[in-house]
């Protein structure tokens, strides 16, 4: 009787150990499953269009000039559906290379457009878009539209005016449409995005970039109409000094003139990351 408990004893003994190795290996492997999927995801439209995919797979798309933008990959510019199914839309001004597909993306997906108060609301009142999938911002103001996802409207230095025809006269109209934000982006597991939009130099960058701390840094260096290399440069490396860096906003149009070449020279001796992009391009954080 003795013998027999003793041999079942010793079985458990061996056995026991082969389990744990074997629960620690499926959890191992759950673990490194889960941060496989759990990044962030950047895909670059053109000018200021991104498309974002958060750590629980949110889709955000901010600044959609899609179908118009000249350089949007064909994919894209020819079927705006390509683009997915979208959880949270962005728009920083009423410029059309910035508000571009929003309203038909909020419809088609019957989701909110999120941008400055007096833009969202002559696209109600005009009927372009429906006065239930406008949410205003001001020129502050915080919100968690998505369980997790934080956005927070910030300064930009900038304009905003709405151009729109007139289906009754079939002629153009321009309707004043407040002022411009930018957007911190807070995704599930923390990692923070500043979304510029369009912007000229302004001595808060630095209060924004200390209070907010983001990681990585979406910058317009075209000239003309927002910063040019140097002044990007120059905002990057005395104010906002961030981890990362994606120049956006330059080569779409001939009065942006501004380069990749040019903002990676007047950036040398920096520390921070340029991660240059293609149009179309994906890249993962």
């Amino acid at each position: 009787m003795r013998n027999t408990s003793l041999k079942k004893w010793i079985a458990k003994a061996l056995v026991l150990p082969v389990l744990l190795t074997a629960s620690t290996f499926a959890l191992a492997q759950t673990s490194a499953g889960t941060n496989a999927q759990n990044k962030t995801e950047l895909l670059w439209f053109g000018q200021a269009g991104f498309r974002i995919k958060s750590p629980e797979g949110k889709m955000i798309l901010i600044d959609p000039w899609i179908t118009g933008g000249p350089k949007t990959p064909p994919q894209y510019k020819n079927d705006l559906a390509a683009i997915g199914p979208i959880d949270l839309l962005l728009v920083t001004h009423a410029h059309v290379d910035h508000l571009g597909d929003a309203p038909a993306v909020a419809k088609g997906n019957n989701i909110k457009l999120y941008g400055p108060a007096d833009m969202v609301t002559p696209l109600t009142t005009l009927g372009i878009i429906p006065a239930d999938l406008g949410w205003r911002f001001n020129k502050t103001g915080r919100v968690t539209p998505l369980p997790g996802i934080k956005v927070t409207a910030v300064q930009a230095e900038h304009s905003s005016l709405l151009v729109w025809k007139n289906p009754a006269t079939d002629k153009l109209e321009s309707h004043p449409a407040g002022e411009p934000v930018g957007y911190i982006i807070e995704l599930e597991n923390g990692f923070k995005i500043w979304h510029m939009g369009d912007t000229g130099l302004f001595s808060d960058m630095k209060f924004i970039s200390e209070h907010y701390k983001p990681d990585l840094v979406l910058i317009p260096i075209g000239g003309n109409f927002t910063m040019a290399p140097e002044d990007a440069a120059f905002a990057l490396k005395t104010w906002v000094k961030p981890k990362m860096v994606i120049p956006m906003h330059y080569g779409s149009n001939p009065m942006t003139k501004g380069t990749l070449a040019e903002f990676q020279a007047a950036m040398k001796g920096s520390s921070i990351k340029i991660i240059p992009m293609t149009e179309g391009e994906t890249v993962q954080f």
